[in-house]
């Protein structure tokens, strides 16, 4: 079974970017729009991580990554900041929060696969996945 990953991210282009990225490396990904639909996905079906934005509508990244800590089901569970915040006091109140690791926008889409690998370990994509992918067919 592949890993899953929840993209939160208010910024269509970069989930469907992180949506086609995370796919190709052989992860399935579901999408959260804002805080609260970040937090919904969670209870819903826990993802084996997170890739959750800092600034986002209805409840931020922080306090999303606070809550979920707050819950003991969660706080295992990976969680990796994007922002476009490169200072270093938002980087440390992320962390503080229990943020796993953290990724300053704009970031290298290598470095990004390998952070999530870093988490989830390596994960070839299926081959009939693969093909589809080799031909452009998209999910």
């Amino acid at each position: 079974m592949k890993p899953t990953i929840l993209v939160a991210d208010d910024e269509p282009s970069i989930v469907l970017s992180l949506q086609v990225l995370l796919q190709k490396a052989g992860y399935d990904v579901r999408v959260a729009r804002n805080g609260e639909e970040a937090m919904q996905a969670v209870e819903a079906a826990a993802p084996d991580l997170i890739l959750l934005d800092a600034m986002m509508p209805k409840r931020d990244g922080f306090d999303v990554c606070q809550s979920l800590r707050a819950n003991p089901a969660h706080k295992d569970l990976p969680i990796i900041m994007l922002t476009a915040k490169s200072r270093d006091v938002e980087r440390q109140k992320g962390m503080a929060l229990g943020a796993t690791d953290y990724i300053t926008k704009p970031f290298s889409t290598r470095d990004l696969v390998a952070t999530v690998r870093k988490y989830l370990g390596p994960h070839e994509p299926a081959q009939e996945q693969a093909q589809s992918h080799t031909l452009g067919a998209h999910p």
